[in-house]
C-alpha cells in the first residue's frame, strides 16, 4: 500500500479523502459481516440446528411492543402521536389554537 502525506494535502483533498475512507471502511465492514454471517451458519447447521432455533425467529421485534398512533392531524394524516414523550409541534400549536386532545383522538 503507497503511503500518502496527508501533511501536504489541501482541505479540499483532505475531505475527499475522508469521505473516500468511510466508505471503503463501511464496504469492508459489510463484507466481513457477511463472511461472518456465513461462518455462523454454516457452524450452526453443521451442529443440526437451525438459526431460528438458536436464537429466535428472524424479524422479530427488538426492543419490545411497537405502539400504535393514539392520535392523528386530521389535516395532514401522516402526522400522528402515540401518547408518549413530548407531544409534536402540529399538536402543539392546534392545543394554542383551542383544540382540544380528543379532537384528534385515532379511535
Amino acid at each position: 500500500m503507497a503511503a500518502i502525506n496527508i501533511e501536504k494535502l489541501s482541505l479540499k483533498d483532505l475531505v475527499e479523502l475522508e469521505g473516500r475512507v468511510q466508505k471503503a471502511l463501511s464496504a469492508a465492514r459489510e463484507r466481513e459481516r457477511g463472511e461472518i454471517k456465513q461462518k455462523v451458519e454454516a457452524l450452526v447447521t453443521g451442529a443440526g440446528f437451525s438459526l431460528g432455533e438458536l436464537f429466535g425467529g428472524r424479524g422479530a421485534p427488538r426492543g419490545g411492543k411497537t405502539t400504535s398512533a393514539k392520535f392523528i392531524n386530521p389535516e395532514n394524516r401522516n402526522e400522528t402521536w402515540t401518547g408518549r414523550g413530548r407531544k409534536p409541534n402540529w399538536l402543539v400549536a392546534k392545543l394554542a389554537k383551542g383544540a382540544s386532545l380528543e379532537d384528534f383522538s385515532a379511535r
